[in-house]
């Protein structure tokens, strides 16, 4: 479980350094193929903290609307956890706190996340993605020095 954990966790962590770079304009705009549509299923579905249902085509479309549009936007994740694993699929939380987050009120705030993963012989691909925010009293403690 511990060599699954961090498939997951490295999973997760890269493709949150993808946005950051993705939003500063560190990352070219032809990576927006190998980078980040290469990992998910053409099914996937995103729910982001305001409720919404979002497919591929919607983050596509949201990603290169934001190209370059926020060059201070940092992520950190946290607290990774598997919760379901089998042969063919790993179900993990982790949280999400993000600064200077433009497009979210507040810009500095954090999320925990559900996610489902298919297992494929390359990797891991993403399936389901569900955001909550984070209590607010939980936030409010939170330096945000990353």
């Amino acid at each position: 479980m511990e060599k699954s954990l961090e498939q997951v966790r490295s999973e997760i962590e890269s493709l949150h350094d993808f946005f950051c770079g993705w939003f500063a304009a560190k990352v070219s705009e032809a990576e927006l193929e190998t980078q980040f549509l290469s990992r998910f299923s053409n099914d996937i579905t995103l729910i982001p903290p305001a409720g919404i249902k979002l497919g591929l085509d919607d983050l596509v479309n949201l990603m290169r609307g934001g190209y370059g549009s926020n060059p201070n936007f940092r992520i950190q994740i946290r607290n990774v956890t598997i919760r379901y694993e089998s042969d063919s699929c790993v179900l993990a939380t982790y949280e999400e706190w993000q600064r200077n987050a433009l497009a979210s009120k507040p810009p500095d705030n954090g999320r925990v996340t559900t996610v489902m993963f298919a297992k494929e012989k390359d990797g891991l691909i993403w399936l389901h993605v569900h955001e909550n925010w984070l209590p607010k009293d939980i936030v409010a403690e939170e330096a945000f020095e990353f």
